[in-house]
Protein backbone atom coordinates (compact mmCIF):
# COMPACT_ATOMS: atom_id res chain seq x y z
CA UNK A 1 0.00 0.00 0.00
CA UNK A 2 1.30 3.45 -0.89
CA UNK A 3 1.91 5.60 2.16
CA UNK A 4 0.37 9.02 2.57
CA UNK A 5 2.64 11.99 2.00
CA UNK A 6 4.85 13.25 4.80
CA UNK A 7 4.35 16.55 6.62
CA UNK A 8 7.10 18.08 4.48
CA UNK A 9 5.46 16.91 1.27
CA UNK A 10 2.08 18.10 2.52
CA UNK A 11 3.48 21.58 3.11
CA UNK A 12 4.86 21.58 -0.44
CA UNK A 13 1.50 20.45 -1.78
CA UNK A 14 -0.41 23.15 0.10
CA UNK A 15 1.98 25.76 -1.26
CA UNK A 16 1.81 24.44 -4.81
CA UNK A 17 -2.01 24.29 -4.68
CA UNK A 18 -1.99 28.08 -4.57
CA UNK A 19 0.64 28.45 -7.29
CA UNK A 20 0.58 28.33 -11.08
CA UNK A 21 -0.26 25.16 -12.99
CA UNK A 22 3.30 24.21 -13.92
CA UNK A 23 4.48 24.48 -10.32
CA UNK A 24 1.60 22.31 -9.08
CA UNK A 25 2.08 19.65 -11.76
CA UNK A 26 5.82 19.49 -11.04
CA UNK A 27 5.16 19.19 -7.30
CA UNK A 28 2.74 16.28 -7.81
CA UNK A 29 5.19 14.51 -10.09
CA UNK A 30 8.02 14.91 -7.57
CA UNK A 31 5.96 13.55 -4.68
CA UNK A 32 4.37 10.80 -6.75
CA UNK A 33 1.00 10.89 -8.50
CA UNK A 34 -0.47 7.88 -6.69
CA UNK A 35 0.70 9.07 -3.30
CA UNK A 36 -0.85 12.48 -3.89
CA UNK A 37 -4.07 10.96 -5.26
CA UNK A 38 -4.40 8.70 -2.22
CA UNK A 39 -3.90 11.67 0.08
CA UNK A 40 -6.62 13.62 -1.75
CA UNK A 41 -9.09 10.74 -1.36
CA UNK A 42 -8.21 10.34 2.32
CA UNK A 43 -8.97 14.03 2.81
CA UNK A 44 -12.35 13.56 1.11
CA UNK A 45 -13.18 10.71 3.47
CA UNK A 46 -12.36 12.94 6.44
CA UNK A 47 -14.52 15.77 5.10
CA UNK A 48 -17.59 14.03 3.70
CA UNK A 49 -20.26 12.97 6.25
CA UNK A 50 -20.67 9.46 4.81
CA UNK A 51 -21.62 7.58 7.94
CA UNK A 52 -24.98 5.91 7.45
CA UNK A 53 -25.10 6.80 3.75
CA UNK A 54 -26.03 4.25 1.09
CA UNK A 55 -23.18 1.85 0.21
CA UNK A 56 -21.27 2.63 -2.96
CA UNK A 57 -18.17 1.55 -4.88
CA UNK A 58 -16.82 4.68 -6.57
CA UNK A 59 -13.94 4.80 -9.03
CA UNK A 60 -11.78 7.91 -9.20
CA UNK A 61 -9.81 8.24 -12.43
CA UNK A 62 -7.34 11.11 -11.98
CA UNK A 63 -5.29 12.34 -14.91
CA UNK A 64 -1.79 13.76 -15.14
CA UNK A 65 -0.21 14.87 -18.45
CA UNK A 66 1.58 11.54 -18.91
CA UNK A 67 -0.26 9.11 -16.61
CA UNK A 68 -3.60 8.26 -15.04
CA UNK A 69 -4.14 7.13 -11.45
CA UNK A 70 -7.14 4.95 -10.63
CA UNK A 71 -8.27 4.44 -7.04
CA UNK A 72 -11.54 3.55 -5.42
CA UNK A 73 -13.56 4.74 -2.49
CA UNK A 74 -15.69 2.09 -0.85
CA UNK A 75 -18.59 3.21 1.30
CA UNK A 76 -20.29 0.41 3.22
CA UNK A 77 -22.81 0.15 6.02
CA UNK A 78 -20.18 0.23 8.77
CA UNK A 79 -17.20 2.34 7.73
CA UNK A 80 -15.58 4.09 4.83
CA UNK A 81 -12.16 3.53 3.35
CA UNK A 82 -10.05 4.34 0.32
CA UNK A 83 -9.15 1.02 -1.28
CA UNK A 84 -5.83 0.32 -2.90
CA UNK A 85 -7.25 -0.91 -6.19
CA UNK A 86 -10.02 0.43 -8.40
CA UNK A 87 -13.32 -1.43 -8.03
CA UNK A 88 -14.11 -3.94 -10.78
CA UNK A 89 -17.76 -2.86 -11.00
CA UNK A 90 -18.05 0.73 -9.77
CA UNK A 91 -21.46 2.21 -9.19
CA UNK A 92 -20.06 5.56 -10.33
CA UNK A 93 -16.88 6.82 -12.00
CA UNK A 94 -15.45 10.29 -11.41
CA UNK A 95 -12.80 11.46 -13.87
CA UNK A 96 -10.88 14.65 -13.26
CA UNK A 97 -7.47 16.23 -13.68
CA UNK A 98 -5.39 15.41 -10.59
CA UNK A 99 -3.85 18.91 -10.40
CA UNK A 100 -7.34 20.40 -10.56
CA UNK A 101 -8.51 18.13 -7.73
CA UNK A 102 -5.48 19.02 -5.62
CA UNK A 103 -6.09 22.73 -6.19
CA UNK A 104 -9.78 22.42 -5.29
CA UNK A 105 -9.17 20.31 -2.17
CA UNK A 106 -5.98 21.86 -0.78
CA UNK A 107 -5.89 25.30 -2.39
CA UNK A 108 -7.59 28.51 -1.31
CA UNK A 109 -11.36 28.54 -1.56
CA UNK A 110 -12.54 28.94 -5.18
CA UNK A 111 -8.95 28.51 -6.37
CA UNK A 112 -9.94 26.45 -9.41
CA UNK A 113 -13.04 25.90 -11.54
CA UNK A 114 -14.36 22.39 -11.97
CA UNK A 115 -13.46 22.27 -15.67
CA UNK A 116 -12.25 18.71 -16.29
CA UNK A 117 -14.65 16.54 -14.30
CA UNK A 118 -16.74 13.84 -15.96
CA UNK A 119 -19.24 11.82 -13.93
CA UNK A 120 -20.47 8.48 -15.23
CA UNK A 121 -22.94 6.02 -13.74
CA UNK A 122 -22.64 2.27 -14.15
CA UNK A 123 -26.36 1.99 -14.85
CA UNK A 124 -28.70 4.49 -16.48
CA UNK A 125 -29.13 7.47 -14.13
CA UNK A 126 -32.83 6.77 -13.69
CA UNK A 127 -32.24 3.16 -12.61
CA UNK A 128 -33.06 2.41 -8.97
CA UNK A 129 -29.53 1.09 -8.26
CA UNK A 130 -28.02 4.34 -9.44
CA UNK A 131 -30.38 6.67 -7.62
CA UNK A 132 -29.57 5.00 -4.29
CA UNK A 133 -25.96 6.24 -4.47
CA UNK A 134 -26.73 9.77 -5.67
CA UNK A 135 -26.42 11.20 -2.16
CA UNK A 136 -23.13 9.43 -1.43
CA UNK A 137 -21.55 10.68 -4.65
CA UNK A 138 -22.89 14.19 -4.14
CA UNK A 139 -21.35 14.38 -0.66
CA UNK A 140 -17.96 13.38 -2.03
CA UNK A 141 -18.19 15.97 -4.79
CA UNK A 142 -19.27 18.60 -2.28
CA UNK A 143 -16.11 17.81 -0.29
CA UNK A 144 -14.06 18.62 -3.39
CA UNK A 145 -16.04 21.67 -4.48
CA UNK A 146 -16.70 23.23 -1.05
CA UNK A 147 -20.28 23.61 -2.28
CA UNK A 148 -21.66 23.56 1.24
CA UNK A 149 -19.75 25.27 4.05
CA UNK A 150 -20.91 24.01 7.46
CA UNK A 151 -20.56 26.21 10.50
CA UNK A 152 -18.63 25.21 13.58
CA UNK A 153 -21.74 24.20 15.54
CA UNK A 154 -22.65 21.71 12.82
CA UNK A 155 -19.18 20.19 12.99
CA UNK A 156 -19.50 20.00 16.80
CA UNK A 157 -22.64 17.92 16.42
CA UNK A 158 -21.22 15.80 13.60
CA UNK A 159 -18.12 14.77 15.56
CA UNK A 160 -19.46 14.94 19.11
CA UNK A 161 -17.49 17.93 20.42
CA UNK A 162 -18.91 19.64 23.51
CA UNK A 163 -17.94 23.09 22.24
CA UNK A 164 -21.56 23.43 21.20
CA UNK A 165 -24.31 21.96 23.37
CA UNK A 166 -22.40 21.29 26.57
CA UNK A 167 -20.87 24.73 26.06
CA UNK A 168 -21.68 27.56 23.69
CA UNK A 169 -18.16 28.25 22.50
CA UNK A 170 -18.69 27.74 18.78
CA UNK A 171 -20.32 31.14 18.19
CA UNK A 172 -17.37 32.94 19.82
CA UNK A 173 -14.78 30.85 18.05
CA UNK A 174 -16.41 31.61 14.71
CA UNK A 175 -16.24 35.33 15.46
CA UNK A 176 -12.45 35.08 15.57
CA UNK A 177 -11.71 32.09 13.34
CA UNK A 178 -14.01 32.58 10.34
CA UNK A 179 -11.89 35.36 8.75
CA UNK A 180 -8.80 33.09 8.78
CA UNK A 181 -10.55 29.79 8.12
CA UNK A 182 -9.01 29.17 4.69
CA UNK A 183 -5.45 30.10 5.59
CA UNK A 184 -2.61 27.66 6.03
CA UNK A 185 -2.43 27.46 9.82
CA UNK A 186 -0.78 25.41 12.53
CA UNK A 187 -3.21 24.71 15.36
CA UNK A 188 -2.54 23.01 18.70
CA UNK A 189 -5.26 21.89 21.10
CA UNK A 190 -4.32 20.78 24.60
CA UNK A 191 -6.54 17.88 25.66
CA UNK A 192 -7.77 15.26 23.20
CA UNK A 193 -10.74 14.11 25.29
CA UNK A 194 -11.82 10.72 26.53
CA UNK A 195 -9.76 10.97 29.74
CA UNK A 196 -7.80 7.76 30.49
CA UNK A 197 -9.55 5.70 27.79
CA UNK A 198 -7.02 5.65 24.95
CA UNK A 199 -9.72 4.69 22.46
CA UNK A 200 -11.94 7.69 23.24
CA UNK A 201 -11.52 11.33 22.29
CA UNK A 202 -10.48 13.26 19.23
CA UNK A 203 -13.89 14.82 18.54
CA UNK A 204 -12.68 18.41 18.67
CA UNK A 205 -9.56 17.63 16.64
CA UNK A 206 -11.69 16.16 13.85
CA UNK A 207 -13.96 19.19 14.10
CA UNK A 208 -11.01 21.58 13.71
CA UNK A 209 -9.58 19.49 10.87
CA UNK A 210 -12.76 19.96 8.88
CA UNK A 211 -13.48 23.54 9.88
CA UNK A 212 -9.96 24.58 8.81
CA UNK A 213 -9.48 22.78 5.46
CA UNK A 214 -5.87 23.91 4.95
CA UNK A 215 -4.57 23.71 8.52
CA UNK A 216 -2.26 21.33 10.30
CA UNK A 217 -4.01 20.16 13.48
CA UNK A 218 -2.09 18.92 16.51
CA UNK A 219 -3.52 17.51 19.72
CA UNK A 220 -1.69 16.93 23.01
CA UNK A 221 -2.86 14.56 25.72
CA UNK A 222 -1.27 13.11 28.83
CA UNK A 223 -2.53 9.67 27.78
CA UNK A 224 -1.19 7.93 24.69
CA UNK A 225 -3.71 8.61 21.93
CA UNK A 226 -1.15 8.95 19.16
CA UNK A 227 -2.88 6.17 17.20
CA UNK A 228 -5.64 8.70 16.39
CA UNK A 229 -3.29 10.59 14.06
CA UNK A 230 -4.46 10.69 10.46
CA UNK A 231 -4.12 12.97 7.49
CA UNK A 232 -3.62 16.57 8.61
CA UNK A 233 -4.26 15.64 12.27
CA UNK A 234 -1.38 14.58 14.53
CA UNK A 235 -1.83 13.51 18.16
CA UNK A 236 1.12 13.84 20.55
CA UNK A 237 1.57 12.57 24.08
CA UNK A 238 2.82 14.85 26.81
CA UNK A 239 2.08 16.59 30.09
CA UNK A 240 0.95 20.20 29.80
CA UNK A 241 2.33 20.92 33.28
CA UNK A 242 5.86 19.97 32.15
CA UNK A 243 7.67 22.72 30.21
CA UNK A 244 10.10 20.16 28.77
CA UNK A 245 7.22 18.15 27.31
CA UNK A 246 5.76 21.33 25.84
CA UNK A 247 9.15 22.25 24.36
CA UNK A 248 9.25 18.85 22.65
CA UNK A 249 5.79 19.52 21.26
CA UNK A 250 7.03 22.78 19.76
CA UNK A 251 9.96 20.92 18.21
CA UNK A 252 7.32 18.98 16.26
CA UNK A 253 4.81 21.71 15.48
CA UNK A 254 7.04 24.71 14.93
CA UNK A 255 5.49 28.18 15.37
CA UNK A 256 1.77 28.16 16.13
CA UNK A 257 -1.13 30.20 14.77
CA UNK A 258 -3.81 29.05 17.22
CA UNK A 259 -3.55 27.44 20.66
CA UNK A 260 -6.63 26.07 22.44
CA UNK A 261 -6.13 25.03 26.06
CA UNK A 262 -8.83 22.47 26.85
CA UNK A 263 -6.59 20.35 29.05
CA UNK A 264 -6.63 19.72 32.80
CA UNK A 265 -8.18 23.14 33.59
CA UNK A 266 -6.04 23.42 36.72
CA UNK A 267 -4.80 26.98 37.04
CA UNK A 268 -1.17 26.06 37.64
CA UNK A 269 -1.21 23.94 34.47
CA UNK A 270 -2.92 26.67 32.47
CA UNK A 271 -0.27 29.20 33.53
CA UNK A 272 2.65 26.84 32.79
CA UNK A 273 1.21 26.06 29.37
CA UNK A 274 0.73 29.74 28.57
CA UNK A 275 4.24 30.69 29.68
CA UNK A 276 5.71 28.05 27.36
CA UNK A 277 3.43 28.23 24.33
CA UNK A 278 2.54 31.92 24.05
CA UNK A 279 6.09 32.90 23.00
CA UNK A 280 5.80 30.32 20.17
CA UNK A 281 2.57 31.89 18.91
CA UNK A 282 3.02 33.85 15.69
CA UNK A 283 2.22 37.54 15.56
CA UNK A 284 -1.50 37.79 14.83
CA UNK A 285 -2.07 34.41 16.45
CA UNK A 286 -4.91 33.54 18.82
CA UNK A 287 -4.66 31.82 22.21
CA UNK A 288 -7.86 30.39 23.72
CA UNK A 289 -8.40 29.12 27.26
CA UNK A 290 -11.57 27.13 27.88
CA UNK A 291 -13.64 26.17 30.91
CA UNK A 292 -12.56 29.08 33.07
CA UNK A 293 -15.31 28.27 35.57
CA UNK A 294 -12.83 25.78 37.04
CA UNK A 295 -10.66 28.65 38.31
CA UNK A 296 -13.39 29.20 40.93
CA UNK A 297 -13.84 25.50 41.81
CA UNK A 298 -11.84 23.90 44.62
CA UNK A 299 -11.86 20.50 42.86
CA UNK A 300 -9.55 22.06 40.26
CA UNK A 301 -7.48 24.05 42.75
CA UNK A 302 -9.59 27.15 42.21
CA UNK A 303 -11.17 29.60 44.61
CA UNK A 304 -13.39 32.67 44.64
CA UNK A 305 -11.69 35.91 43.57
CA UNK A 306 -9.19 37.17 46.13
CA UNK A 307 -5.66 38.46 46.57
CA UNK A 308 -4.13 35.41 48.29
CA UNK A 309 -1.83 32.78 46.84
CA UNK A 310 -0.78 31.99 43.30
CA UNK A 311 -3.16 33.57 40.77
CA UNK A 312 -5.94 31.43 39.38
CA UNK A 313 -6.47 31.32 35.64
CA UNK A 314 -8.99 34.16 35.79
CA UNK A 315 -6.83 36.28 38.09
CA UNK A 316 -3.90 35.78 35.73
CA UNK A 317 -6.01 36.87 32.76
CA UNK A 318 -7.12 39.98 34.65
CA UNK A 319 -3.45 40.88 35.11
CA UNK A 320 -2.94 40.47 31.38
CA UNK A 321 -5.86 42.81 30.83
CA UNK A 322 -4.03 45.51 32.76
CA UNK A 323 -1.04 44.76 30.56
CA UNK A 324 -2.97 45.83 27.46
CA UNK A 325 -2.91 49.34 28.98
CA UNK A 326 0.62 49.02 30.38
CA UNK A 327 1.78 52.31 28.88
CA UNK A 328 -0.90 54.18 30.80
CA UNK A 329 0.02 52.83 34.28
CA UNK A 330 2.76 54.63 36.19
CA UNK A 331 4.87 52.53 38.54
CA UNK A 332 3.60 49.18 37.30
CA UNK A 333 6.12 46.35 37.16
CA UNK A 334 6.53 45.43 33.47
CA UNK A 335 5.45 41.96 32.33
CA UNK A 336 6.94 40.00 29.45
CA UNK A 337 3.58 39.89 27.67
CA UNK A 338 2.75 43.61 27.95
CA UNK A 339 3.99 44.59 24.50
CA UNK A 340 2.73 41.41 22.80
CA UNK A 341 -0.99 41.15 23.66
CA UNK A 342 -3.13 43.53 21.68
CA UNK A 343 -6.53 42.25 22.73
CA UNK A 344 -8.36 40.00 25.18
CA UNK A 345 -11.91 38.79 24.64
CA UNK A 346 -13.90 37.29 27.51
CA UNK A 347 -16.99 35.15 27.05
CA UNK A 348 -18.79 32.76 29.38
CA UNK A 349 -16.02 30.40 30.59
CA UNK A 350 -13.83 31.25 27.58
CA UNK A 351 -11.06 33.76 26.92
CA UNK A 352 -9.39 34.45 23.57
CA UNK A 353 -6.16 36.46 23.42
CA UNK A 354 -4.77 38.18 20.33
CA UNK A 355 -1.01 38.30 19.99
CA UNK A 356 0.42 41.38 18.34
CA UNK A 357 2.36 44.57 18.88
CA UNK A 358 1.04 46.64 21.77
CA UNK A 359 3.32 49.67 21.74
CA UNK A 360 1.11 52.56 20.73
CA UNK A 361 2.39 54.85 23.46
CA UNK A 362 0.62 56.23 26.50
CA UNK A 363 -1.03 59.52 27.25
CA UNK A 364 1.13 62.57 28.07
CA UNK A 365 2.51 62.76 31.59
CA UNK A 366 1.03 66.20 32.24
CA UNK A 367 -2.48 64.77 31.95
CA UNK A 368 -1.95 62.00 34.51
CA UNK A 369 -1.86 64.14 37.62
Amino acid sequence: MTRFISDTHADRLFTAAGSDGDTLTECIANIGSERVARTVLAELLDRAPLRGRPPADILFRMHMPSTTVELGILVDDVAKTAVTAPPAEPTATIEQSLPEMVRMVFGPRSAAPCATRVLRWADPPFAARTQVVFETVRLLLDAIDHTYRPGLAEFCIRYGSDKWGGHQYSQWYERHFEPIRDRRLTILEIGVGGYHDVHEGGASLRMWQNYFPRARIYGLDIFDKTHMSRGRMTVLQGDQSDPEDLARVLDTTGPLDIVIDDGSHRSEHVLTTFETLFPALREGGLYAIEDLQTSYWSAFGGRPPGPTGVPTSMEFLKLLLDGVNHEEIDGREPQATDAHIRGLHFYHNLAILEKGANREGGGPQWMRG
